[in-house]
């Protein structure tokens, strides 16, 4: 029987990168053209590393005329985002198409759905004169209660308010604003069935496992080839594969409310150096003591952060199962 290895914080490294790309680009090769029998890929980069990971993958195992990026800016996206995706579709070579899909977006009342319901918290809220964003308190990661949603506008001269969100307009802006990520997968598949083509997903592994992504949004796709990675390995492949520095030192971010808004401000409540390792024990049975040692951190903190990774992992449950349809 093996032993298992001792933990530690480099446990999370990828020890053979070079490696370990090639087995991702012969089996994305494989699936795509073999089992889907599709002919190239569709990407949507937005300038953020994970999409430009799978791009990267993509142009290696189909070649640079095989794959098209596709940016889906709509009018609350950063700017940044497209010179970033332009940046990268220039140095792998690979046809980049724009869809601006703020009218469709209009079309669905998605700015207009959410704004009601900012409202109802700050009445004196409208989209011309604030920017709003929602998120979790860091510190209830290491707390035993469900995490709290807050909203924040924050004014023109960069002033903030903030206040807890009641569930009814949570629900709403959340509802709304996926119309965002649901759109863009529909687009995505308009320029793959227009090729035959396939569409290649960009969760990693913490977007698949804790649930932050859209049912049918961008957890939709034919192929999830980094979906086994966790953060730091994805950024390991995407220092080998030559991902534009800018990228790479770009702080990830949701790109989805008007003001700024980190992935961890707003769902991970940690940095990912860090997540990712306290992820990996969790997911492969190292005990608590062993964790805490290793981490710094106190058993009792690390027992209560496993308890909120089950607890996360159970609730989003729901966005990982196929269409029920033993009846």
């Amino acid at each position: 029987m093996e032993q298992k290895q001792a933990f530690s914080k480099e446990i999370i490294l990828i020890t053979d990168v070079e490696n370990c790309v090639t087995q991702i680009v012969e089996k994305l090769r494989k699936d795509v053209l073999h089992q889907l029998k599709r002919y190239g890929a569709i990407v949507g980069i937005s300038g953020g590393i994970d999409s430009a990971v799978c791009m990267a993958l993509a142009t290696r195992a189909f070649g640079s005329d095989k794959v098209i990026g596709i940016m889906l800016p709509e009018k609350d996206s950063s700017p940044e985002s497209e010179e970033l995706a332009l940046k990268l579709a220039s140095k792998f070579g690979i046809e980049v198409l724009k869809e601006d899909l703020t009218e469709i977006l209009s079309g669905y009342r998605c700015y207009e759905r959410r704004d009601e319901a900012v409202r109802r918290v700050f009445p004196e809220f409208n989209s011309a004169s604030y920017k709003m964003k929602i998120g979790i308190k860091q510190g209830s990661l290491y707390s035993n209660l469900p995490s709290v949603f807050y909203l924040t506008i924050v004014d023109k001269d960069g002033n903030q308010q903030e206040h807890i969100l009641p569930s009814k307009d949570f629900l709403q802006i959340v509802a709304a604003s996926n119309f965002k990520q649901r759109s863009r997968m529909s687009m995505l598949y308009y320029h793959a069935e227009l090729r035959h083509y396939s569409v290649i997903g960009t969760p990693n592994k913490h977007e698949h496992e804790q649930g932050f992504f859209v049912k049918w949004g961008d957890g939709a796709a034919d192929v999830m080839p980094i979906v086994n990675l966790y953060k730091t390995q994805v950024y390991q492949l995407a220092s080998y594969l030559g991902i534009p520095a800018e990228i790479i030192e770009r702080t990830p971010t949701t790109d989805t409310y008007t003001a700024e808004q980190t992935q961890e401000e707003f769902f991970y409540q940690m940095p990912f150096e860090l997540m990712d390792i306290f992820w990996y024990g969790f997911e492969n049975g190292y005990s608590t003591k062993e964790v805490a040692d290793v981490m710094g951190e106190t058993e009792a903190r690390v027992n209560t952060l496993f308890r909120n990774f089950e607890r996360k992992r159970k609730t989003t449950e729901y966005l990982r199962m196929s269409p029920i349809t033993d009846y």
